[in-house]
């Protein structure tokens, strides 16, 4: 590295690329809620506590990856494993490793759920008519066995 490039900057477009992923994953999030609003007038008020849930355990993950990076990277450090130049450091550290390395744990943090949100496959939407329950196992509404579908060539 030469000249201004610090560790600093070496972590900006990592964390712009995991800010923007986090703003799309938004933006998605927020037109599928938006459109289960809109069945049949009824809203989806269970629904928003699975968000509500999805939300707070993606944090609870950044916070024990922050925390388990820190013990990490200090013992690395502490090692000799891993060493940071001194003039390409803000001088803020988080024991012995410089806080500029926390920043790829914090993108790791909006990264993982903002994708799970973009790759998430959008549930279909339910019918006006309940599935029967047992159909399409062989018994009918009572219990009783039914006969197996027949071929086109068996039909009479």
């Amino acid at each position: 590295m030469t000249g201004t490039a610090t560790y600093a900057l070496l972590a900006v477009p990592f964390l712009t690329f995991a800010a923007l992923v986090a703003v799309a994953a938004g933006v998605v999030s927020a037109r599928r809620r938006g459109a289960g609003r809109g069945q049949a007038g009824r809203g989806r008020a269970g629904r928003r506590w699975v968000g509500v849930g999805g939300v707070v355990s993606a944090v609870a993950a950044g916070v024990v990856l922050l925390l388990m990076t820190g013990v990490f990277n200090n013992v690395i450090v502490g090692l000799g494993i891993v060493a940071y130049d001194d003039a390409l450091v803000s001088g803020a550290r988080v024991g012995l490793f410089p806080v500029e390395d926390l920043a790829y744990s914090l993108g790791a943090a909006l990264l993982l759920p903002s994708c799970w949100v973009l790759l998430e496959r959008p549930r279909a939407r339910s019918s006006a008519h309940p599935t029967v329950r047992g159909a399409g196992r062989g018994t009918g509404t009572v219990g009783t066995p039914t006969q197996p579908p027949r071929r086109p060539e068996e039909t009479p």
